[in-house]
């Protein structure tokens, strides 16, 4: 039986057409992509690409990309057959919550949406950038953010892997943690192209607003567990959920330790879900020896079929 573990990417992995594959071939990824609207929908398929990266459209076409061809995925796969967990970044960790059954999808996509609205709202009252640090320690980088501190909010928010982590704060503190990275030997510095400080302090005002839209909702018993952000733990209790997803908009993201606690429990397959192939990258760069498979087409779901049905 193998152990399989589901990936599901966050914001930033949106391309325009994404998913127009699946919903053309599959009527269950039709049945999802069409619940959030044609005008959504519109923006998913034809773009244009400046609309699509907006958080308030990037995040529920995410979501419902992801959710689409895990629906198709689990239609067309023996579930019995292996067992599962499921991680996400960011925002995958709602695609992750909704595929394990924490939630439908269209209670799932009202969250996604409002948290989209949240999260843009923080962003224009406290203007802040995010930027990728490579090849530098993280108690290096932590000096540095405390140094860069002085001109404003500087944290670190994404541990993507052992060598790359994501900072955000104000712009003048950002901008002034790459001069210091980049004099202490950084191999390489990013700036993101996002449109605030995620999972930084500067968040604060959207995640009090997701905790009071969280209650609205109920959660279910899930089929299996699911990774979370904020503290990498495996979680299977659905009343702890909702103080997570609050708390994850705030928090770092502990993808290394997340990756690496999936790994030490045993799971032997990954599958990145949705768009793109960000997340099965830093797989490799967790752990050389680890490999994803994918599914965000239909030739990419025959190959993820094909791969599980040897043994």
């Amino acid at each position: 039986m193998f152990k399989i573990a589901l990936m599901f990417p966050g914001q930033g992995a949106q391309k325009v057409g994404m998913g127009r594959d699946l919903y053309d071939k599959y009527l269950k990824a039709r049945e999802v992509i069409d619940v959030v609207g044609d005008g959504l929908k519109n923006i998913i398929f034809e773009g244009p690409e400046e609309i699509l990266k907006l958080t308030k459209y990037a995040q529920p076409a995410i979501f419902a990309i992801s959710v689409a061809a895990f629906e198709v995925f689990k239609e067309l796969y023996d579930f019995s057959t292996s067992n599962f967990v499921a991680a996400g970044h960011s925002l995958g960790e709602y695609s992750a919550l909704c595929a394990a059954g924490f939630f439908d999808f269209r209670d799932g996509l009202a969250m996604v949406r409002a948290r989209g609205e949240f999260i843009q709202k923080a962003s224009e009252e406290n203007q802040g950038t995010m930027a990728a640090i490579i090849g530098l320690k993280k108690s290096v980088i932590k000096c540095i953010c405390k140094q860069a501190s002085n001109f404003g909010v500087c944290e670190l928010v994404n541990f993507n892997s052992f060598e790359q982590i994501v900072i955000a704060g104000n712009l003048l503190s950002v901008s002034e943690a790459i001069k210091l990275a980049t004099a202490a030997g950084a191999t390489k510095c990013v700036t993101l192209n996002v449109s605030g400080a995620f999972h930084s302090s500067l968040m604060i005002s959207a995640a009090s607003n997701m905790s009071k839209e969280l209650e609205k909702y109920n959660f279910n018993v899930p089929s299996f567990g699911v990774f979370t952000n904020c503290d990498a733990l495996l979680t299977t209790d659905e009343f702890s959920v909702k103080k997570k997803l609050t708390e994850q908009i705030k928090s770092p993201v502990k993808w290394d330790e997340i990756v690496s606690g999936i790994i030490a429990a045993g799971f032997d397959r990954f599958i990145e879900i949705g768009p793109g192939r960000v997340l099965s990258g830093l797989l490799r760069r967790i752990d050389k020896s680890k490999k994803a498979l994918n599914i965000e087409d239909s030739v990419s779901l025959q190959k993820t079929l094909a791969k599980l049905s040897t043994k």
